[in-house]
């Protein structure tokens, strides 16, 4: 879509150039943002020239994801290292060739929608996310922490998500993964995700709802794999759920439970 309240485009190449003036918007793949009107935008400022590595291994056998990296690179480098919830979360987008080649980890997790695979698969993994505030220094928050709601997360006005770190414990760890939606290629109604940990990294599990709840819900079980009873118990204490075009909340709520107690089963 043609953006024609835009009138300025600058290519950042150093962390200066990413203080925003007024009506000037961050671009990193442009997904979301050449979607729809923007009202109010008047310039953007690519974020894809600061030259970031895209995926870089951390000291503790972790992955570093720069936000501008395309989520292709990020599902080629599952592919490669044997981490197959990079490539199922990154289906659960159901995006095209081209999409994929485009859209940027870090764009997904900003634009935070329910549904947004990226934010699925970091949550289920312990992404961290390393933030640049505009008056300086970093910080970082828990992905799961981050996003707030359908759309919504704590970063400020001018804040640039820098990189996902994703520790080694949860990469070694083994995954599960289900996914539903109302129709064959609509977007996901629910994602259910659940990871438990090697005996070496504490063997705890780790279970996720996305798509189904407005915000990431994390059930976290630091003595292993729970039993079916106390599993669904603890999915029916869950708050969040929500109705949309998509599915009703009791749906999300009752295929939510279905789906992760298969992950409960698969995993132990």
């Amino acid at each position: 879509m043609d953006l024609h309240t835009v009138t300025g485009f600058r290519r950042a190449r150093e962390r200066a150039d990413l203080a925003l003036a007024p009506g000037e918007r961050i671009l990193a793949g442009g997904t979301w943002l050449f979607s729809e009107p923007q009202p109010g935008v008047t310039g953007l400022v690519d974020l894809t020239t600061m030259g970031w590595e895209p995926l870089s291994e951390l000291a503790d056998g972790g992955l570093s994801v720069a936000a501008t990296c395309p989520i292709a690179d990020l599902t080629a480098h599952g592919e490669r290292t044997g981490v197959p919830l990079f490539a199922q979360c990154a289906h659960a987008l159901l995006a095209s060739w081209k999409i994929w080649h485009t859209a940027t980890v870090g764009g997904n997790v900003c634009r935070a929608f329910a549904a947004a695979g990226m934010v699925a698969l970091a949550a289920t993994l312990d992404g961290v996310a390393l933030v640049w505030p505009p008056g300086g220094g970093e910080y970082r928050v828990p992905v799961a922490t981050l996003v707030t709601g359908d759309g919504t997360t704590t970063l400020g006005p001018g804040e640039v998500l820098r990189v996902i770190e994703l520790p080694g414990a949860a990469l070694r760890a083994r995954t599960a993964f289900r996914r539903i939606a109302l129709a064959e290629l609509g977007r996901s109604g629910a994602v259910l995700t659940g990871r438990v940990d090697t005996a070496h990294d504490g063997g705890a599990a780790t279970f996720v709802i996305t798509a189904a709840t407005t915000a990431p819900t994390v059930l976290r079980y630091p003595a292993g794999v729970p039993d079916a009873a106390r599993l669904r118990a603890d999915v029916d204490a869950v708050d969040g759920w929500y109705t949309d075009p998509l599915g009703s909340a009791d749906w999300r709520h009752g295929v939510s439970a279905v789906l992760l107690e298969q992950v409960r089963e698969e995993l132990s």
